[in-house]
């Protein structure tokens, strides 16, 4: 009985065993498959996050005078159409003045307006002699400013009465008690964070000169005892640290005036203090107008007049407000005047946010408000019509030709080997293959939709050809037994009986080897497709790029705004993709054969 029961002991803690096996093989799968899925969210939700505000942009609504003598009708190249948008702009603000001003004023509306002016006056001629509104794009960077993508944009409460000495100019504004109290806070805390960088700093080098003076009296001592042969060198040693102890003495006595003269500011702060440029920028809004801060005390602030007031009579509390913009002027390319004269526009109703139909319909352009995905659309278009075209037919016939017609031997093994080992070899090396034969060799032109679409079809091909030789395999041996045994011949018996049963099978790698074509960059950059390319390209051998290789271009450029629309076409290229692989499912759905 001992033995029986030992014997059931054992077997039970066995089986425990492999439960707590299953149970942790289950839990790692699971976790595996949850971490995957969070990691893709994830993934889509920061692109979606980044590239969605490129789908709509802000135009600005402009009264333009289209003088038929600044605008030739029988050559419309030649019109003075930049001309005509900066009049408007300075119609639109008329208290701009000064030519640095107005310089801010019309950098509001994007550098190619013009040309889609021109494109507006060549669709209607009749415009021409008119005055008329129309809307134009603005900048890139006063786009990003209106979706809030440059810098955040608060208002402070006020809770006294406010005066302005003056509607224009420099002026001052005096509060009936501490409204400016939290700028003057700001502005401590930030001069503290300048002072403890610039007293850090001011401690490293002091440490770097210990140092130094420490290497300079072990110089010195060797100097002293040195032989004639080592004295030169050790005197040429001694003058280079004496001449690195002056300089960093002198760097160092610099940083800790600076520090000093930071920490008297600190001390000043809540008398009349001017504005650090590292502080955020402030404005008043009073009076209709906007007056932005440079000096600040408690009680009063002064400042420039950016937007001009209507009067200097007394605000009342709650009339008038602080606004604070958080990145200070030197960290953003939008200046704080652009942003008063956008903020004159938005009051006059003059710009509008739209759905970005300029994304879709342009090609590549320098300008990140100009630059569309429609010619990379088309060349990728182009370039998938060439795969597939050569692809799809080599690939089915080969893979008809190896399943049922080739004799079985080793030559045949030989390339069923070569084709499985083809599908793992890294696209760049196709590239590398098309870069040496269809440009070398053949002379093909670069950057052209053809040698692409050659490139990726031998990248594609062994993709077709394994799938179809497994959809043909997978058709039972009785369907061609049996159309061979009513009389027909062995090419009858597969291309009319075997192909079309296998044909959703062969579809589905097809579908799937094109979206990994698609999707392809490193083979077309081999052969030039990555060159910059304005024009929409109109047939087979004209210079083009595709989205993949658009965004990688994209994603080098410095510019925010192509941040944006770099995501935004990554959208575009991750639906042409799931459209494609959901095509490849309900194929395989539609017409899948249970045997």
């Amino acid at each position: 009985m001992t033995d029986h029961a030992q014997q059931g002991s054992d077997a039970h803690k066995r089986l425990k065993r492999r439960y707590r096996a299953e149970w942790r093989f289950r839990t790692m799968g699971i976790s595996a498959v949850l971490l995957a899925l969070a990691v893709l969210v994830l993934l889509l939700f920061t692109i979606v996050r980044q590239g969605w505000p490129a789908f709509t942009y802000h135009y600005v609504t402009l009264n333009l005078d289209l003088d038929a003598d600044r605008i030739d009708a029988q050559d419309l190249r030649q019109g003075e159409y930049r001309g005509i948008i900066r009049d408007a702009v300075d119609g639109a603000l008329p208290f701009v003045n000064g030519r640095t001003d107005r310089r801010a004023s019309r950098g509001l509306v994007s550098e190619s307006a013009g040309i889609l002016l021109r494109e507006r006056i060549a669709g209607d001629v009749s415009l021409i002699g008119q005055s008329k509104d129309i809307q134009l794009p603005v900048s890139d960077t006063a786009d990003l400013y209106l979706k809030n993508l440059v810098t955040t944009r608060t208002s402070l409460n006020t809770q006294s009465a406010a005066t302005p000495t003056d509607t224009t100019g420099s002026i001052q504004v005096l509060a009936n008690s501490n409204a400016f109290a939290p700028i003057v806070t700001d502005l401590k805390q930030t001069l503290g964070a300048n002072a403890e960088r610039l007293e850090s700093e001011a401690a490293g080098i002091g440490r770097s000169l210990d140092r130094q003076n420490q290497m300079l009296a072990r110089l010195q001592s060797r100097l002293a005892a040195a032989s004639d042969d080592t004295a030169t060198r050790l005197e040429k040693s001694v003058r280079e640290a004496q001449t690195e102890i002056s300089t960093l003495s002198a760097r160092r006595d610099i940083i800790v005036d600076r520090a000093a003269a930071v920490r008297d500011q600190i001390d000043a702060a809540g008398e009349m203090s001017p504005m650090d440029p590292q502080v955020s920028s402030y404005f008043v809004a009073i009076n209709n107008g906007l007056v932005r801060i440079t000096h600040v005390s408690t009680t009063t602030i002064r400042g420039d007049v950016y937007l001009p007031l209507a009067g200097t009579g007394e605000s009342a509390a709650g009339a008038w407000r602080i606004e604070k913009i958080a990145e200070p002027e030197v960290s953003r390319k939008i200046s704080d005047k652009e942003i008063a004269y956008l903020d004159r526009l938005v009051e006059q109703g003059a710009i509008d946010q739209k759905f970005n139909r300029i994304f879709f319909t342009r090609g590549a352009s320098r300008e990140p408000e100009f630059a569309g995905i429609l010619g990379a659309a088309i060349g990728s278009l182009l370039t998938m019509i060439v795969t597939l075209s050569l692809a799809f037919p080599l690939g089915v016939a080969a893979a008809i030709y190896l399943q049922e017609f080739a004799p079985r031997n080793r030559i045949t093994a030989l390339i069923e080997v070569n084709i499985n080992n083809l599908a793992a070899v890294p696209s760049i090396v196709f590239g590398l293959l098309g870069l040496a034969v269809f440009l070398n060799v053949f002379a093909l032109p670069r950057s052209a939709p053809i040698v692409g679409g050659m490139v990726l079809a031998l990248m594609t091909l062994p993709t077709i050809i394994i799938a179809a030789r497994a959809a043909l395999s997978a058709v039972p041996p009785s369907i061609r037994e049996a159309a061979l045994s009513i009389g027909a011949s062995r090419i009858q018996a597969v291309f009319h009986h075997v192909l079309p049963l296998a044909m959703p099978g062969i579809l589905t790698g097809t579908i799937i080897g094109m979206a990994q074509a698609l999707g392809e960059t490193a083979p077309l950059l081999m052969i030039g497709m990555v060159a910059f390319i304005v024009d929409i390209p109109g047939g087979f051998l004209d210079p083009a790029t595709v989205l993949p290789v658009q965004i990688f271009m994209w994603a080098d450029l410095p510019e925010q705004a192509f941040a944006q629309k770099t995501a935004a076409a990554i959208m575009v290229l991750l639906i042409f993709l799931v459209m494609m692989n959901a095509a490849a499912v309900v194929l395989r759905k539609k017409f899948e054969r249970r045997w």
